[in-house]
């Protein structure tokens, strides 16, 4: 990633800093979320990406039916 002043860095930080206590699986935790949202643990529907810092952080989660 290329910054392009301190603005740019707080964004990227910012944006990793909400996949890190939102949507990345924790060891620590039993690969729980650290604050799960509603789609956590739907069992049908279509299974869909979003995607932060240009793709480089990819949460996976399914749509509710």
């Amino acid at each position: 990633m290329i910054f392009f002043g301190e603005k740019s860095l707080r964004e990227a930080i910012n944006t990793f800093l909400e996949h890190f206590h939102i949507e990345r699986n924790h060891q620590g935790l039993e690969n729980r979320l650290i604050e799960p949202g509603e789609e956590v643990n739907l069992r049908d529907g279509d299974v869909l990406c979003r995607e932060r810092l240009g793709g480089m952080l990819r949460y996976y989660y399914r749509e509710a039916a």
